[in-house]
């Protein structure tokens, strides 16, 4: 049973992690966080996973206003609840979703809620769907990395952006599902739909890519080869599933993978690092027909060449995934109900936890290459 504390009917204490300018450590201070309002809920966070795409707030290569607290990959508690909410109570225990689903769009209404047009268009970006902000300091506002900012003891956020589990639910597990498992599982499973027997490619063996290894497994891939710089990285991935690894420090990693398959290449090549160069090698490890599927986020500014005739000649396809064309309250807790009966490893992903004051020490280690998914917990 997950312990649920009181909270006042009025702004309250907080501690949280905030980027305030880039390239510069991040800041843990205390500041304010509003009650929710009409169609809101607290949560007060019990895990939060440290991903790249927190690091890339941090250094701008996704961009967001400042000041902002980071985090979006998290579970926790619901410790209050605004007007007109009726999916969940004080007491549950929640995952939380970085795309918050407003329900009514055109993407939402026809089963695609992470391309949601309201979260993704509604403005400012980081702040919730009535353009404020919750939480505060004095007179200055702080934005929520995707809309949730999950790197403080409590939240405000939207009512579609938790998803309620039982309460047996290990939630330091649960949380990692709200970004990095939906991510690569989902890849793999739903935006391209791998398929039994297939060979596989995957370019990043971080905790995203290792979880595209996961979902390669799932469907019953025959090759999975991972290809990284980070030695400790492949060993990682060849815990996860991998069949081959490649050290692209070492040796060509398109010409390996071509090596690997006969010559032929992959039926699908997965990118999971936001690269322009790694997304064009992924395209080339392609066998005729293939797909490469890129995950990662490159900078805004970043541009690809691919040869043009390499599109018709062969029906070679280039798609994006975000978010792993997940249905997130579906997709989410049908990846809960896998580590339940085994299939899906959640445990193994977590090398190292964190207290929110260590932040910085989680982020130093995630660059270092020394952690899978490093977790903060609050309790």
């Amino acid at each position: 049973m997950h312990r649920l504390v009181s909270v006042p009917d009025k702004p309250m204490k907080t501690r949280a992690a905030i980027v305030y300018e880039l390239n510069q450590p991040v800041v843990v201070e205390d500041i304010e966080v509003d009650p929710p309002k009409q169609g809101e809920v607290l949560v007060k966070m019990v895990a939060s996973g440290v991903c790249h795409s927190d690091l890339s707030v941090i250094t701008g290569t996704i961009l967001n206003p400042r000041p902002i607290v980071l985090g979006h990959e998290g579970a926790g508690i619901i410790a209050e609840v605004g007007a007109g909410v009726t999916s969940v109570k004080p007491g549950d225990p929640v995952m939380l979703t970085f795309v918050t689903p407003c329900g009514r769009c055109s993407y939402c209404t026809v089963g695609q809620p992470n391309l949601c047009a309201t979260h993704w268009g509604a403005q400012p970006r980081g702040a919730l769907f009535d353009g404020t902000c919750r939480y505060h300091k004095a007179e200055q506002s702080f934005y929520q990395m995707a809309r949730v900012g999950t790197m403080s003891e409590y939240a405000v956020v939207s009512e579609n952006a938790v998803i309620p589990v039982s309460q047996d639910t290990p939630l330091d597990k649960a949380a990692l599902i709200g970004c990095g498992v939906t991510t690569g599982v989902g890849a793999v499973m739903r935006t391209a739909e791998v398929e039994a027997g297939s060979n596989v490619a995957i370019i990043g063996a971080g905790g995203v890519g290792l979880n595209v290894v996961q979902g390669a497994v799932l469907v019953g891939a025959a090759k999975i080869i991972v290809v990284d710089i980070v030695p400790r990285k492949l060993a990682f991935a060849r815990q996860f599933g991998a069949t081959h690894t490649v050290d692209a420090s070492k040796e060509d990693a398109v010409e390996k993978v071509r090596e690997l398959t006969d010559q032929e290449g992959v039926h699908y090549a997965f990118e999971v690092i936001g690269n322009p160069r790694t997304i064009e090698q992924a395209f080339h490890m392609l066998r005729m027909g293939g797909t490469a599927v890129i995950v990662g986020i490159a900078p805004s500014d970043a541009n690809i060449s691919i040869p043009a005739a390499l599109f018709p000649y062969g029906e070679r396809r280039l798609v994006g995934s975000m978010y792993g064309s997940a249905r997130m309250r579906v997709d989410m807790l049908r990846l809960l109900d896998l580590y339940r009966t085994g299939k899906l490893k959640l445990d193994e992903l977590i090398t190292k936890t964190y207290t929110l004051d260590q932040v910085n020490e989680a982020f130093a280690d995630m660059e270092a290459g020394m952690n899978i998914r490093g977790v903060i917990l609050y309790e």
